[in-house]
């Protein structure tokens, strides 16, 4: 979201069980796409960004978050390519596709704009 919005909404990223490192396959897929995550580092979801959010999105059933009353909430739950034998990179890049086409309708509609092709 934060490479599509380019600053016309505020982005905050983090995990509700974050690892050590970010995933290489899913940088390698975004780099695919012009997006550099390779310096981010991940973090927990922290409690102050979700008072202050106005929508919060969780990825997959196993995200568990306590969102502040009268806060927007959404769970994507993300097409899961290796339940069909996909693995490695183009797996990332199924799941990858799928949160793209989610985060340009989200932003469009945040934004009051036409979704992205």
């Amino acid at each position: 979201m934060r490479d599509l919005a380019r600053g016309t909404v505020e982005v905050e990223s983090a995990g509700t069980k974050p690892g050590n490192a970010i995933n290489a396959l899913s940088a390698d897929s975004l780099a695919e796409l012009g997006i550099d995550i390779s310096a981010e580092k991940p973090k927990p979801v922290a409690d102050a960004a979700l008072r202050d959010a106005d929508v919060v999105v969780t990825l997959g059933p196993e995200a568990e978050v306590t969102v502040p009353e009268g806060t927007r909430y959404e769970n994507w739950d993300t097409d899961e390519p290796s339940e069909r034998g996909i693995e490695g990179i183009e797996r990332m890049r199924l799941i990858r596709d799928d949160i793209h086409r989610r985060v340009q309708e989200l932003h469009a509609e945040l934004t009051g704009s036409q979704p992205s092709a």
